[in-house]
């Protein structure tokens, strides 16, 4: 009997995917202790977008929230998305800021850390893959999946055995945008075992947002995959990831039994029900989410960059131009040499979409972002771009070939420095190199918080706080 591994990301990805990440720490404490008590193989519960929206919406220190989610997740290891030399922010940062957020990270709760780079560049994995294992972290090294001319099971199984060399735990094969078909994945994976160590776990990160998760999920662990993340339903299904209870109920009695008891999730579901309620109440979670879109498997945008390029367009007062903007997208990643379409790359390559629909020409107008992408900022590109568009949008600047963070100067001590009046812990410094104007924000109302402004006013960023 081979058990099915579940990671539960009701604490994290659920509620990014469908709800702009705007689920609150008070809302998470009632459920923990009973998550904790499942079974499951890990609860993803930190990254991603969480800690930008900690800090920018919810006037929640994302260091805090980890402490108090350890504080109440005694047996069941908290995992993390990490984005590379990106870390949890948008551009790349010195090995030393780098080293330094792993190191935190662990120390405040957090067991088991996904990493990714948007680009499959594993140079842009060496350095937070080296810190996951010296400080004592699971390190689990990911593929950003994606099809193109050059996506192959070959060029997958290749880099799953690359990044197991590299020192992985386990490989999760991150199909981000659901793009992924069940027969794809149970050949991919058959390839991968085939290759991989015995030990070497392999975990499926799937979306349901075509309608294929679940199939996929199965036919993945009919393949020999060890792990599997869902979501409780209550937010589970449609662009958040497959739904837990189905899988569990599914595989009870038979050679892949999850030994989770399904009696334990339905109070968890019917709590996490009434944090959705609010949600919606609030307009962070639409019904549009929960249903199936195809045009993900013709286009390849995930949901979160679908939702983007519609707030794009509606600012514009240009929503009738979607279709265009869509079918653009494809277009866009060809020129620039068909990047997996995952934060960063999403919103470069769906912005660049926009701008050549709504300007009527082809990079008429180009932004900064999609210029670095080409011109090597972010990392070596899956395939070559277009000659003629890296000519008209490059010109004869030099390329960046090395490594990016090799052209990047420790910048640890510089933050430090930056950010010495507001510093009330060490985790401070990380906050402010990730997000900078924000981060002061969020310390102005904290420290008024702490003086005892009324929260209203504190809540309000424009206001000028008393240092």
């Amino acid at each position: 009997m081979r058990k099915v591994l579940i990671t539960e990301t009701i604490l994290r990805d659920a509620h990014q995917s469908q709800a702009a990440t705007r689920m609150k720490i008070e809302e998470m404490i009632p459920a923990l202790d009973a998550l904790d008590d499942v079974g499951y193989y890990s609860l993803e519960a930190w990254g991603g977008a969480t800690f930008d929206s900690c800090l920018r919406f919810l006037n929640e220190d994302p260091w805090e929230r980890l402490r108090i989610l350890k504080s109440h997740l005694k047996k069941t290891p908290i995992q993390m998305l990490l984005r590379g030399q990106n870390l949890l922010g948008y551009k790349h940062y010195s090995d030393d800021v780098v080293d330094e957020f792993v190191r935190l990270s662990i120390k405040n709760g957090v067991t088991i850390i996904r990493v990714f780079d948007a680009l499959n560049d594993v140079r842009n994995l060496e350095t937070a893959m080296k810190a996951i294992k010296k400080y004592g972290g699971v390190c689990e090294a990911t593929i950003s999946y994606t099809t193109s001319p050059v996506h192959t099971n070959e060029y997958f199984v290749k880099l799953a055995k690359t990044l197991e060399d590299m020192g992985a735990d386990n490989i999760c094969l991150k199909d981000m945008a659901n793009l992924l078909l069940p027969y794809t994945v149970y050949n991919l994976i058959k390839e991968m075992k085939k290759v991989l160590k015995p030990e070497t776990k392999i975990h499926l990160h799937t979306h349901n947002t075509s309608g294929t998760g679940d199939m996929v999920n199965l036919k993945a662990i009919e393949a020999g995959c060890d792990i599997v993340d869902t979501a409780l339903s209550a937010l589970g299904n449609g662009t958040s990831q497959p739904a837990t209870e189905p899988l569990v109920a599914t595989l009870k009695g038979t050679e892949y039994d999850t030994g989770i008891d399904i009696n334990k999730l339905l109070p968890l579901t019917q709590y996490f029900r009434g944090v959705a309620d609010r949600l919606k109440a609030d307009g962070f979670l639409s019904e549009k989410v929960l249903k199936v879109d195809i045009n993900t498997l013709i286009y390849q945008v995930p949901g979160g960059m679908l939702s983007n390029l519609i707030s794009q367009l509606k600012q514009q007062n240009k929503s009738e131009k979607l279709g265009e903007v869509l079918a653009e997208v494809p277009n866009v990643r060809k020129d620039c040499g068909y990047p997996p379409l995952v934060t960063p790359s999403s919103q470069i390559v769906g912005t660049q979409a926009v701008l050549n629909v709504l300007n009527g020409e082809r990079y008429k107008m180009v932004t900064k972002e999609f210029k670095g992408l080409l011109k090597g900022e972010y990392g070596k590109l899956p395939a070559p771009p277009d000659p003629e568009v890296l000519k008209k949008i490059v010109g004869d600047e030099k390329l960046i070939t090395c490594r990016p963070a090799d052209l990047i100067e420790p910048e640890l001590n510089k933050y430090k420095e930056e950010i010495k009046e507001y510093v009330t812990q060490e985790e401070d410094v990380l906050s402010y190199a990730l997000f900078n104007q924000v981060a002061v924000n969020f310390f102005k109302f904290r420290l008024a918080k702490n003086k005892g402004v009324d929260r209203d006013l504190a809540a309000d960023k424009n206001r000028v706080y008393p240092a």
